[in-house]
């Protein structure tokens, strides 16, 4: 399952220079994924460190596995929501941390996984769960919400404009049949946007289709809790490094870190986020709307 995935990191070099990771030092990568970031951290603070890879998808936890077990560190791997962070750090009794990462959102292995029901491109069944053991599905929601809710969804986390159109849509398109695949859903929203929307830069449902997947997950109060309790987890000088995808999740990684500054618990070294250079653009397209904010614990 490994070799299928080649998931390359986002601003790798950049996060290696902001979270400074030194053999002996433990950190935790909070949403580890297939391990991309971890495999240059595990051999940077070899050895004798220590990291803590946490994740709610069990499936993205066995390939961060595979590529770290020939690591000569203590690795601990947490199949849990980073909401969490606190919690499991208390758990595995660690003391206080040298750093924290954060790189939110959909990881490449659920987007490319079209079972996973992620992708406007790869047609599977419409789930979205970042935890399959979750229950609530994209498909309960699009077919069980009344509109007023669908559209305020769109609205709030996909930030699109023609939300109402979207939401009128889908129940009109439901009341005949339940939507049940993906590509479905993505047919349904298409033809509710007006003449030449498809034209854009990016695919007409995508605002649409993250706005569901972050309700499904409940994405922005995961976010939201575990920045708030991460300074307390690191020691003074540790770093924190938070990757973003998308404006609503910055805009929390930027108040937060604003609000820590003002109380003297944090140093911010990010003005404005780091963003990825032309040339990462062009060898990883993800990293076109990656946004990093880092800080240190003072």
């Amino acid at each position: 399952m490994g070799e299928r995935y080649l998931h390359k990191p986002v601003l790798p070099r950049e996060v290696m220079d902001f979270l400074d990771p030194a053999p002996g030092k433990i950190i935790i990568d909070a949403t580890i994924g297939g391990g991309g970031h971890a495999v240059e951290l595990a051999e940077r603070i070899a050895p004798g460190g220590t990291l803590i890879g946490i994740d709610r998808d069990s499936e993205s936890l066995k390939i961060a596995h595979e590529k770290l077990k020939a690591s000569k560190i203590h690795i601990n791997l947490v199949n849990k929501n980073f909401r969490h962070i606190k919690e499991i750090t208390e758990n595995l009794r660690l003391g206080e941390v040298d750093g924290i990462l954060f790189d939110l959102g959909i990881s490449s292995i659920q987007m490319e996984t079209a079972e996973r029901g992620f992708s406007i491109k790869n047609a599977g069944p419409l789930d979205m769960r970042m935890d399959r053991n979750q229950k609530l599905t994209a498909k309960d929601l699009v077919n069980s919400s009344d509109e007023e809710d669908l559209a305020l969804i769109i609205r709030d986390f996909g930030e699109e404009r023609f939300y109402r159109r979207i939401a009128r849509a889908i129940v009109s398109a439901r009341d005949k049949k339940e939507i049940e695949t993906t590509d479905e859903l993505v047919e349904v929203i298409s033809r509710s946007l007006p003449y030449g929307r498809g034209r854009q830069r990016i695919h007409p449902a995508t605002r649409a289709f993250q706005a569901l997947r972050i309700s499904v997950n409940d994405e922005l109060s995961a976010v939201e809790e575990a920045l708030r309790d991460a300074p307390g987890i690191l020691k003074k000088g540790g770093r924190l490094c938070v990757i973003s995808f998308h404006s609503l999740e910055d805009r929390i990684a930027k108040n937060t870190l604003k609000d820590f500054r003002a109380r003297g618990i944090l140093k911010v070294f990010t003005k404005k986020p780091v963003i990825a250079s032309e040339a990462e653009v062009s060898e990883n397209p993800r990293a076109r709307s990656a946004k990093l904010r880092a800080a240190e614990k003072l």
